[in-house]
């Protein structure tokens, strides 16, 4: 659940539509699934600065049933200091990564994103965590799940991308003071040096 019952009512509403949309046996259900599809789109413009339209076509355009989003970042490490990425949009300080794209696998996705935001080839081999994803920062629609992948590194050197301004590894105890929303939480930045001190750690998960 977010902070927001508004937010989880308009998202279960869209996903109860788009799922019952896909299995409608006629003309008639569709049109009534359509209908709580604008429905819940209404109540997140009445709530928000988001314009009907926009968010109209992000709720009407999925196909299929209903399922959260991934995100994908990568955790790598150097002298056991940590490879965080400022965010050009706001920025904040994260793990480097993104949503997967369809027709990748998770790890390709998080070493892809790595490569494209900070510079670096890596290979992932260990799953830190998966978490809920609920985003509310900048009013994400869709809900999403989370996997934080460790990474080794390879090769490469430090650069910024189109979505980020600075790349740079820190201790521990020298962690940015501002991450980026709801991109990286100091949870994942926590199990992530847990899993480097203790190879053994399990998986952590919601």
């Amino acid at each position: 659940m977010t902070a927001y019952r508004w937010l989880d009512w308009a998202r279960e509403i869209q996903a109860l539509a788009q799922t019952g949309s896909h299995y409608a046996e006629n003309v008639f259900q569709r049109q009534r699934y359509q209908r709580l599809m604008e429905i819940a789109a209404e109540i997140v413009c009445e709530y928000s600065n988001l314009d009907y339209p926009s968010v109209k076509e992000a709720f009407l355009t999925p196909i299929g049933y209903t399922t959260p989003r991934i995100d994908v970042r990568g955790a790598i490490f150097q002298e056991n200091r940590l490879l965080l990425v400022r965010e050009r949009m706001d920025g904040g300080w994260t793990l480097p990564g993104g949503w997967a794209d369809v027709g990748e696998s998770p790890s390709f996705a998080a070493e892809r994103e790595v490569w494209e935001e900070a510079g670096f080839r890596v290979k992932a081999f260990k799953v830190v965590g998966v978490y809920d994803a609920n985003r509310v920062g900048r009013l994400e629609l869709f809900h999403a799940y989370k996997i934080v992948f460790l990474c080794d590194l390879l090769e490469g050197i430090a650069r910024p991308s189109l979505e980020t301004t600075e790349v740079a590894f820190f201790g521990k105890n020298e962690l940015p003071e501002v991450l980026s929303g709801e991109r990286t939480k100091i949870r994942h930045i926590q199990d992530a040096f847990t899993c480097l001190e203790n190879p053994s750690c399990p998986t952590y998960f919601d």
